[in-house]
């Protein structure tokens, strides 16, 4: 039978110790797009609730912005970065698919030897990696785990598809998880799941022989594709069911959540999802007005300004729930 090393302390519970977010300064409204794209304000508004996005000036990188969302969630959990065990990035818009992006993020931090670990699923990768990350650090082996989601979605948009790249933006959300003596912090419950038999309704192909026979294809190798409206249908499906399901396995109705925090993926599919569950508006965050969608770093961005607002106090419950390209979706039920 194997024992654990006497040295291991498993903590009792797990904790948010800090948060971070970052985006770049540059702005780009409907108005903006207007102007490159055939659109207008009021038909990107009605479809999807988005204004503007902030997108990545000439220069800049994508791990400038994981590292500046880092360097606050660290500075707010009260650590070091050498004391950091592990880094969990969640991205679908690396710069390299070798070295991991977080490896290099760990680098630019001070926080080597940190372990580091890409994951790539999409809008569902921070929930994901959150998941993951609990059971980390409640192993005893991790004390400090931080998740990272980061997107840069404005290098591989193709600026012609209308389709496409209205919908996206660019930023970072961060978070440190860490050991608690208190047992009712942390994951209630969570899950992640998949439907690889989707995989076209939303994928990025590097060569022809990748682009699917099924769906429409903007003729742009190495750019975002979408079937919007099968991503739609499964959106507005699977969040309310996925929600329920959390929720039902712990014994709890909606409104027993302080908040819940979704992907931001669409205002009315989150509008409906949070009347459909008869919840009132400071319910169910939406910002996605403000930053479009920026998959995995949507999550982490939400948490960030409920933290930073005074929102979130010890003891609330909150549910994030996301879903996305994979075809995937992750819920965690979560004790502050």
């Amino acid at each position: 039978m194997n024992l654990p090393h006497p040295a291991i302390q498993r903590p009792a519970g797990v904790r948010i110790a800090g948060t971070g977010m970052s985006v770049p300064a540059k702005m780009l409204t409907n108005v903006d797009l207007a102007k490159v794209v055939e659109t207008n304000d009021e038909w990107i508004t009605q479809r999807t609730g988005i204004k503007q996005r902030h997108v990545l000036e000439e220069g800049q990188s994508m791990r400038q912005l994981a590292r500046e969302a880092m360097q606050q969630a660290i500075a707010n959990a009260g650590i070091e970065p050498k004391q950091l065990d592990l880094l969990i990035c969640a991205t679908m818009t690396p710069e390299m698919s070798c070295p991991a992006t977080a490896a290099r993020i760990v680098d630019e931090l001070g926080a080597t030897p940190a372990g580091a670990v890409d994951i790539s699923i999409a809008c569902s990768g921070f929930v994901y990696g959150l998941n993951m990350a609990d059971g980390l650090v409640r192993s005893g082996m991790y004390r400090h785990v931080a998740v990272v989601g980061v997107e840069a979605f404005s290098t591989i948009l193709d600026w012609k598809d209308r389709r496409t790249c209205v919908l996206f933006g660019d930023g970072c959300g961060a978070a440190i998880l860490t050991g608690s003596d208190d047992a009712d912090q942390g994951t209630l419950y969570q899950t992640m799941s998949s439907n690889g038999g989707q995989w076209d309704c939303l994928y990025r192909p590097e060569k022809q022989s990748q682009v699917s026979l099924e769906n429409e294809f903007n003729g742009t190798l190495g750019t975002l594709q979408m079937n919007g409206r099968e991503v739609y249908k499964f959106a507005v499906t699977t969040l309310i069911r996925s929600i329920r399901k959390t929720l039902d396995a712990c014994g709890l109705k909606p409104n027993d959540v302080n908040v819940i925090i979704p992907h931001q993926s669409n205002a009315r599919i989150l509008e409906s999802a949070r009347d459909k569950l008869g919840l009132s508006q400071d319910k169910l965050y939406i910002n996605i007005d403000r930053y479009a969608n920026t998959s995995a770093a949507s999550v982490p961005i939400c948490l960030h300004e409920l933290v930073e607002s005074g929102r979130l106090k010890k003891g609330d419950l909150v549910l994030f729930a996301a879903l996305g390209g994979g075809l995937s979706w992750a819920t965690n039920l979560w004790r502050m």
